[in-house]
This record gives C-alpha cells, structure tokens and sequence, in this order.
C-alpha cells in the first residue's frame, strides 16, 4: 500500500492529555467528512475543521510508496532519544493506517498516538487512541484514551458521551471568529461537570506548527 502524506514534522504535542511531550506529526491527506475545500466546507461533515491537510505538498509530504519508507522518514526525523512518540493525524489518519505500518513504526521504536474522528475503527495495536466526535455523525470508535470534544457543538450532549470507554474525558474551545466564547463556555461546561477536563490548544498559543 502506498501512502499520501500531507506533512511530517517534529513539534511538541499541543493538544490533550500528552500536551506538551515531543512528538512527530504524521498528517495524512484525506478526510471522509470533508473535502478540505472551502467551497465544499457547508456542504461537509465537519464544518469547522482548522486544518490544511490537501494534497501532499507540506514539509516531507508526497507519495510514501510502502510502510518500510514512511517508518524510516518517522525516524529520520527523530533523529535520536528515547520516549519516540509519532501522533498520526489528518484528516482522517484511519483511511490510510494500517498494520505494515503501524508495525514498522513500532519496529523502530515509536509509540502510535491517533487523533481520529471515530467513525472508522481503529487498528488493534495502536498505544494512544484520541477520538474526537464530531455532530451528525456515526462514530464506531467508542473506546480509547482520550475522548476529545470540540465546543461547543450544536447536535452533540456531553453527557451521552460519558457511557463510552474512554481513559480521560476533554473539552477543548472551537477555534473561529467566536473563539472568547467558545473558550468561556468550555470552562464553563467543566466548572460545573468534574469527569470532563479542559483541553487548549496550546501549540497555536506557542507559534508551533
């Protein structure tokens, strides 16, 4: 199987229960819920989305031609050290995952993190599972590590999501004009409900990619 990748990268993770730990970003091109293209952003699934993962022309993107290639890319970037951490995303990274390569990337060291949209169910065997559900609909992944909830969203009950099985339950401020007020009701929604906890983007906040 080949592989189109949008960009890979190493940052710090800036989202999330790992927020802050050094990573390698894999972005995969594609998306099942919408086509990435502004003409087509009403028309989509997820209509709010912030990410530019068209085409496979960011930084070490292009068409990885099997998992063994895009393993060692992983690595390269990494360089060396331990505690090797790469958070496949997209897009919908589980279009394009799957056991090859999750399996050299482990061959190499790596702990597999996922940033998904849940409604594809995930490879056995990956370390970190973060679903984030988005209105309207199905989502399949209902167990994982963390479940991340943009907010907020109209059509979405927090509380319906409790009875999924997840490790950590967040609540992260949707990006957009309204952003002030999407950040005073998230902080709002967690004051007054302890299971959830609040999630920023703290990789914006820092100018990291």
């Amino acid at each position: 199987m080949t592989f189109a990748v949008k960009e890979i990268f190493l940052t710090l993770q800036g989202e999330g229960m790992q927020a802050g730990r050094r990573a390698v970003f894999l972005r995969f091109s594609g998306c099942n819920l919408w086509t990435g293209r502004e003409r087509d952003r009403q028309r989509a699934q997820c209509r709010f989305c912030d990410t530019d993962f068209v085409g496979m022309g960011g930084e070490n993107g292009g068409r990885y031609p099997d998992a063994s290639a895009l393993a060692a890319k992983v690595d390269e970037l990494w360089d060396e050290g331990d505690r090797r951490l790469v958070v496949i995303t997209g897009g919908e990274p589980m279009l394009q995952l799957d056991e090859p390569l999750l399996g050299a990337l482990h061959a190499r060291g790596f702990e597999v993190a996922v940033e998904t949209n849940g409604t594809i169910a995930a490879v056995p065997g990956i370390d970190w599972i973060c679903v984030s559900p988005k209105a309207g609909t199905k989502v399949v992944q209902r167990s994982g590590n963390e479940l991340k909830l943009v907010w907020p969203q109209q059509g979405i009950d927090p509380k319906d999501l409790l009875g999924w099985q997840f490790d950590n339950f967040l609540i992260q401020p949707m990006d957009g004009a309204d952003r002030d007020t999407a950040r005073a009701a998230a902080i709002d929604y967690v004051l007054s409900n302890p299971r959830w906890r609040l999630s920023l983007q703290n990789h914006k906040l820092l100018g990291l990619p």
